[in-house]
């Protein structure tokens, strides 16, 4: 099957061997995005809002790259660091789904940098571009 990375203009160079997006057959994969800038440097330390807020503009511009919109996400997969930051996460997260819902879960862990407190990755479902 044909697969396309989106990488949307101005993106850092990744931490791993990734790509911020990958679109195979219609649906978009985007990698577990945290709160990095170009650099990998944690953004809005201690502020879980914020960087939840920047995880997902980032998010965006993948969705977006790929010819899709937020309202093409189907799945998001979120990973905090403490359970402390739930509704701030929760709060910010409907702003970018106000109406109807993706399907999701949401676990407990560690991430790559102790400064991050969230991750997501996500799919979408953006039409068959690739």
């Amino acid at each position: 099957m044909p697969q396309t990375a989106v990488i949307p203009p101005g993106t850092g160079v990744p931490l791993a061997p990734y790509v911020p997006g990958t679109l195979a057959d219609g649906i978009l994969y985007v990698s577990g995005t945290l709160p990095f800038d170009k650099q990998n440097n944690v953004v809005h330390v201690g502020d879980a809002a914020a960087q939840t807020r920047h995880v997902l503009t980032t998010i965006q511009g993948v969705v977006e790259a790929a010819g899709g919109t937020m309202a093409d996400v189907t799945m998001n997969h979120i990973f905090l660091t403490d359970w402390a930051n739930y509704g701030a996460i929760n709060a910010v997260y409907a702003e970018f789904f106000p109406g109807s819902k993706p399907a999701r879960y949401c676990i407990q862990c560690g991430l790559v940098k102790p400064d991050a407190l969230v991750e997501i990755a996500t799919v979408a479902h953006v039409g068959k571009k690739a």
